[in-house]
């Protein structure tokens, strides 16, 4: 029965929020529709936790509040207490879902009535443990926002109507604390949205398939995570996701954008992870690290691909960066947040982000931190190639860089390409669980497959001038010219055709949307010791 009510909580709610959104754009609407969501849930899980609280007074959370009795005041207290102490905020029944609901079935105008509701959750909370957790949570819903009608009575209308809808839908509350089932449903909203507002989709939110892969192979070697860390996570659901997998005790991250960490800690509180189990802070991870000198057992992330940052002087002096000798470069962050995720990993911890290609093979201070990263400290445990279009609002390929910080001297660097595993589904590439199962199974075992992966001894990448591009480690000799004639195809700019180099390599250059060049090769004949003599 869960998997049916997951199934129908999903329709249900997109369903809402796709016929009512009116003029505004989905991704506009999306806090709208999910801070509703939330608010509805804070009230249902507030008003069942009150109600038990009481069973031995025999009255309920509501007749309480209306009671004229002496000792009704004493007893009003000692239920907030414990609301506050045990989930972290309160709500009086007149300021509940169901209080709202009422209202606009006397047609009266809600939404005075539904901002003091969703500021007393806020207010609730200061002064109290789930301060920061709580703080802020509806800033982006705007009840006099004209987007959302012309006239007060058109704002009013529209919001009961998204309300009222929402009331008919039931959360299955008992059956979804044990499998997730708002929660998830909560992401599937996420992810539709996602889809529907284009390239700004990648700032927010991660595939669940490209989650999982990350979850599980962090999790590797670890009956249970004391912590998992994201240094841009977004809405959460990447760092849900390791959590989960992991059997993680403590959740860290930090986001950016303001309204998507507002989006962030709905979604951990409506996964039903408590407030103090979870620290979420808002600001500029380069810039301003919220965690210091902190470590943690796993790191996951999906940060921003080839994002601007200041490199300013000061980073050379910064723990995070400096033994690497150079800045990332000002326009292209990417080894920025790299390093910044190593500096936080533990000994024994494991981690593992999406990155583009170009982090394989870019020249420069890149290439002098690769090297470093290689050389110096052999911390890149495996790269895997990943197939392009499948995130939100961008075709670039991307892979997985997986790190390890107490790795062995001889080891080698494992490499996947599991760019050809995915199923097309209309516009976008889908990784299914056989896919996901290859990739990580691969990766747990370190086998080696044909045209699939290859366990490269540090030589063998020495020998390539720590060039890490994928084509140069997996032989796919015979497919470059038809990987490289679809890639034309769909939109890549050739920059030099397909051509057999005296080394044995068979090469070709495309650039993708964006401008970043990228080497599509293979090794027509194995490594072999000798190649290296000398190096």
């Amino acid at each position: 029965m869960s998997e049916e009510l997951q199934q129908k909580l999903r329709t249900q709610l997109w369903t809402v929020a796709n016929n009512l959104r009116g003029n505004m754009s989905a991704n506009e609407f999306m806090y709208f529709s999910l801070g509703f969501i939330f608010y509805k849930y804070l009230s249902e899980k507030i008003e069942k936790y009150a109600n038990q609280s009481l069973e031995d007074d025999e009255i309920t959370f509501k007749e309480l509040w209306n009671s004229k009795e002496d000792e009704a005041e004493e007893l009003q207290k000692e239920v907030k207490k414990q609301c506050l102490e045990n989930i972290g905020y309160f709500i009086e029944p007149q300021y509940l879902f169901t209080s709202i609901i009422d209202a606009i079935n006397r047609k009266d105008n809600i939404l005075p009535q539904l901002e003091r509701s969703l500021k007393r959750i806020e207010d609730s909370t200061l002064g109290q443990d789930s301060e920061e957790d709580f703080g802020g949570l509806f800033s982006d819903i705007d009840l006099n926002s004209p987007k959302l009608g012309k006239t007060a009575d058109d704002k009013n209308t529209l919001i009961s109507n998204v309300l009222l809808a929402l009331d008919g839908i039931e959360f299955g509350a008992d059956e979804a604390t044990q499998i997730d089932i708002l929660g998830d449903a909560y992401e599937y909203m996420i992810s539709q949205f996602a889809a529907g507002a284009g390239k700004k989709a990648g700032e927010f939110y991660t595939p669940q398939e490209v989650s999982q892969i990350l979850a599980e192979i962090v999790s590797i070697g670890h009956t249970r995570l004391r912590n998992v860390y994201d240094p841009t996570c977004g809405s959460g659901s990447l760092l849900i996701r390791a959590a989960h997998v992991g059997k993680a005790v403590e959740i860290f991250g930090q986001e950016k954008n303001p309204t998507t960490y507002n989006l962030a800690r709905m979604n951990m509180l409506l996964h039903g992870i408590k407030f103090s189990n979870f620290q979420i802070e808002n600001g500029d991870t380069l810039e301003a690290d919220a965690f210091g000198e902190r470590q943690f057992d796993a790191v996951v992330a999906n940060p921003p691909f080839s994002a601007e940052w200041s490199a300013a002087d000061k980073f050379n002096s910064d723990d995070r960066f400096s033994q690497a000798g150079r800045l990332a470069p000002r326009k292209t962050a990417d080894y920025a947040f790299i390093l910044h995720m190593i500096y936080h990993l533990s000994d024994g911890g494991t981690m593992a982000c999406v990155a583009p290609h170009g982090v394989l093979f870019r020249g420069n201070a890149e290439g002098e931190i690769r090297r470093f990263l290689i050389e110096r400290k052999n911390y890149i445990d495996a790269i895997i190639g990943l197939p392009a279009n499948i995130f939100y609002g961008t075709s670039i390929p991307t892979c997985i860089l997986v790190f390890k910080k107490c790795r062995k001297e001889d080891d080698n660097i494992l490499f996947i390409d599991a760019s050809k595993e995915f199923e097309k589904v209309k516009t976008q590439n889908k990784l299914r669980q056989q896919h996901i199962r290859k990739i990580v199974e691969t990766y747990r075992d370190r086998k080696e497959i044909e045209k699939y992966s290859h366990l490269a001894p540090l030589k063998e990448v020495r020998g390539n001038d720590y060039n890490l591009n994928i084509p140069r480690y997996v032989d796919t000799f015979e497919e470059v010219d038809e990987v490289y004639k679809k890639a034309v195809e769909n939109g890549a700019t050739s920059v030099l055709e397909p051509e057999l180099e005296p080394w044995g390599q068979r090469t070709c250059y495309i650039a993708d949307p964006e401008g970043n060049m990228i080497e599509i090769g293979s090794w027509n004949k194995p490594y072999e010791e000798k190649d290296l003599e000398g190096v």
